[in-house]
């Protein structure tokens, strides 16, 4: 197939196959015209990484989800089950990042402040500043 055929029938632009190939996520053949070739099976690739990026997973995740799978492959039952079950995994350690987070800022938003550099109830004379940079609290939360 070529590539105007795949956006076509995956609704993807042109633009986003090539940036999952220039990523890795899809594979192409070339012609002799060095024009890009893909095989049919590459439809469901690109179906499985529209549906893991619409669920939040980043690029880098999909990717490591789908190096079993060789391009060029069509994925199994058995290896999308497998996927199903990482994501699965990843969304339920979003979900309890998101939870924290909600938690965290219950307090900060209570109090009007937003402030991370001074606030007498979660970072009292910026002692945080001192262990790190960024959102300290919560990285420690998620490690």
């Amino acid at each position: 197939m070529t590539v105007g055929e795949v956006a076509q029938r995956s609704g993807v632009a042109v633009s986003t196959l090539h940036f999952y190939e220039a990523k890795g996520l899809i594979a192409a053949t070339r012609s002799r015209g060095n024009q890009r070739r893909f095989s049919r099976d590459i439809l469901r690739r690109i179906a499985i990484i529209r549906v893991a990026q619409h669920l939040g997973l980043p690029l880098a995740e999909i990717t490591a989800l789908l190096k079993p799978i060789p391009a060029g492959k069509q994925p199994t039952a058995a290896a999308v089950r497998e996927m199903v079950g990482n994501w699965r995994q990843s969304l339920q350690a979003r979900i309890d990042g998101l939870i924290r987070l909600r938690d965290h800022l219950d307090g900060c938003i209570g109090c009007g402040c937003l402030s991370l550099e001074d606030c007498p109830l979660r970072n009292p004379s910026d002692e945080l500043g001192a262990t790190g940079s960024g959102p300290v609290l919560l990285q420690r939360d998620q490690a």
